[in-house]
């Protein structure tokens, strides 16, 4: 008997208007045989979305199913959860022959994970055109990328939009008509690096740590000595370097080190050194009085922090959740961390007065 070839399709959130669970870029990758990964929605539209990503794959023919959750309608999938939101979903099966096929591209990403990677996915075409297709996805890597599209003008609207979502690091869908009536409709998406902490500290703390970091999706590196560090850690953490190879580390503006070592020397000898990295991010565990202790003794030697300098450094850093185990600060750390590089204060949401994203 002839093996059965597996087959797939993936699900890609193209279009969010209201209120929605996932935001535009979120995936369900779903196999043939019903099993599948990730999630479009809190749950509630991915029962129909099996369904609809077999139909693609039957089919061999990506498109868009939109789901209608603002409306009343007792025949609409969704409705009752009180999102208040329309959802584009972007069917698409899988040619596994196709070595620029949608997850052959998104793998090609995280191979080169931190680059902030421009993807554009064709949502709908109309009019004649050669060489796009529906469903198509393709990286972004400057205005040649657009030759497909056949057309100096419609490829310059295209590109001052994906210039605009850039300085915006905000996905979004759009629509292009040429001169001659044609029209594509786009999923401009921007993929940001995975964050970095880099935990500068050997202490039974380091594994709580770095263990909800990789749950997150987060990468992870220790700054310790290897004999000190516990053997669980290096099944977890991305990679652990000795205190004289930290110059060696990938740290860029999606990285957020932690000075955790626990003795007062080490973490004011290794501030100054994370001072002079690019990343944004620098957290001191400690009491007030300990940091500003630190500040104030380099200031004696010195190295006075600057103003700028005293923006990326968060001590004592967390959030006030009354954290008191180790797992609970590491939560708490996990979520400032969240919160700075979002750009949020980490207030409660009930007292956030505009949406929780922003609304197209």
């Amino acid at each position: 008997m002839d093996k059965v070839l597996q087959q797939a399709a993936l699900a890609t959130v193209v279009r969010v208007e209201g209120s929605s669970y996932r935001r535009t870029g979120a995936r369900m990758l779903v196999m043939n045989n019903g099993t599948w990964i990730g999630g479009i929605s809190g749950g509630c539209l991915e029962g129909d979305a099996l369904k609809r990503a077999r139909l693609a794959i039957n089919s061999s023919r990506p498109t868009v199913i939109t789901y209608d959750t603002s409306e009343d309608d007792p025949h609409q999938i969704g409705v009752g959860l009180g999102c208040n939101g329309i959802i584009d979903v972007l069917f698409c099966p899988l040619n596994f022959k196709d070595h620029e096929n949608q997850v052959e591209i998104l793998k090609s990403c995280i191979k080169d994970s931190r680059a902030i990677h421009t993807l554009i996915t064709i949502t709908d075409l109309s009019g004649e055109w050669h060489s796009p297709k529906i469903g198509q996805i393709f990286k972004y890597t400057g205005f040649d990328s657009l030759n497909i599209f056949e057309n100096k003008i419609l490829e310059n609207e295209i590109e001052n939009q994906i210039q605009h979502q850039i300085s915006e690091n905000k996905s979004a869908p759009h629509s292009f008509k040429s001169t001659e009536g044609r029209k594509a409709d786009l999923f401009i998406e921007i993929l940001p690096p995975e964050i970095h902490v880099v935990l500068i500290g050997h202490q039974y703390d380091v594994y709580p740590m770095s263990r909800l970091f990789k749950e997150l999706g987060w990468r992870v590196s220790i700054v310790a000595e290897l004999i000190k560090v516990n053997s669980l850690i290096s099944t977890i953490a991305d990679e652990i370097r000795s205190p004289t190879e930290f110059s060696e580390l990938i740290i860029d503006n999606h990285t957020a080190i932690i000075l955790m070592s626990h003795d007062f020397k080490t973490d004011k000898k290794n501030l100054p050194k994370t001072l002079n990295t690019s990343a944004p991010y620098i957290g001191m565990l400690g009491p007030k009085v300990r940091s500003e202790r630190i500040f104030d003794e380099l200031i004696e030697e010195g190295r006075a922090i600057t103003a700028d300098e005293m923006a990326r450094i968060y001590a004592p850093l967390g959030l006030d959740i009354g954290a008191v185990n180790p797992e609970e600060i590491a939560l708490s750390l996990a979520a400032g961390i969240r919160a700075a590089f979002s750009g949020r204060d980490g207030t409660f949401l009930r007292n956030r007065k505009s949406p929780i994203h922003p609304r197209s």
